[in-house]
């Protein structure tokens, strides 16, 4: 592992991120990294290694690299909720679930009018307590990320778990490869990628309802992954490097990485102004001197 020189390249004069002038390498390794999320109460980075089948935990205290959980059910994407509590989607099981503070695994969603989901692959968790996920196809397209099988919902889609009800509702059924969401930090605007479609939508947000969803921006470059934002409202994207967006879709600036493909992203550290990117084979971090909104 070594320590990679970095720039980024500013496109608009609004762009004033500053930080590290290097891309600081945590872990190399793995197969297709993914999922990265940070525990406080713990001072750790989890993170997926799909193919690998298991999560690792990477410990920011004294930079050690550890197996968290394997086999992990080829888990995708992680979030925590207001309890700091570990959500998940499992390709494998092709379910969300939570790890609750003693260890065990609660399936908070499996099915959606009686159908198995495709591969949940991206979770957020609203303030109200309400999980949302994307459920594209991706890990029962093949056994590298899952299990192959044939999908029982016709169709890519987003949903929303109830807070108090536990029941599943279709929120949005217009995609087609949804993937990585985020929360302005206000939770008024989600954002969603359409992989496949190559770009992201912004939806208003009134209670458990999505309107609007019109296009955010286009992809650059790459694929769209995962997204995050900072508390000034500022879109992280993962794609073939990390772009990064003003709240009215203007293309800001872009951090190079030295991989093939960036898959996911998010804040972390005491002040969450340490951004951790997996990317292919590697996980990163850059100091920065953004800090991230709450929602993860």
């Amino acid at each position: 592992m070594h320590n990679a020189p970095v720039g980024f390249r500013k496109l608009d004069e609004r762009f004033a991120i500053k930080g590290d002038r290097y891309l600081e390498c945590l872990h190399t390794g793995g197969r297709w990294l993914e999922g990265p999320v940070y525990v406080p109460s713990g001072k750790y980075l989890l993170f997926s290694d799909i193919p690998n089948d298991r999560i690792l935990r990477w410990d920011e205290t004294d930079g050690s690299v550890s197996v968290f959980r394997s086999p992990a059910g080829y888990t995708n994407g992680h979030t925590l909720d207001r309890q700091g509590r570990l959500v998940s989607c499992s390709h494998g099981e092709r379910r969300v679930e939570r790890t609750e503070l003693d260890g065990s695994v609660t399936v908070i969603a499996d099915r959606w009018n009686g159908k198995r989901f495709n591969s949940p692959n991206d979770v957020v968790v609203s303030g109200d307590g309400a999980v949302w996920f994307t459920d594209p196809v991706y890990g029962i397209l093949s056994d590298y990320e899952g299990h192959r099988a044939e999908p029982e919902i016709d169709g890519c889609h987003v949903y929303r778990v109830d807070p108090d009800t536990g029941a599943v509702e279709l929120v949005a059924d217009d995609f087609e490869r949804p993937n990585g969401l985020a929360f302005s930090p206000d939770e008024s605007v989600l954002y969603i990628a359409d992989t496949q479609g190559g770009h992201i939508r912004a939806f208003d947000v009134d209670g458990g309802r999505l309107s609007g969803g019109g296009e955010f921006c286009k992809s650059p470059g790459g694929g769209l992954d995962g997204l995050r934002v900072d508390t000034q409202g500022r879109v992280w994207a993962a794609a073939d490097d990390v772009y990064c967006f003003d709240p009215d879709g203007t293309h800001l600036g872009t951090l190079p990485i030295p991989q093939p493909a960036v898959s996911n992203l998010v804040f972390g550290g005491p002040k969450r102004n340490r951004l951790f990117i997996t990317a292919t084979d590697s996980v990163y971090s850059i100091l920065l001197n953004a800090k991230g909104a709450w929602t993860l």
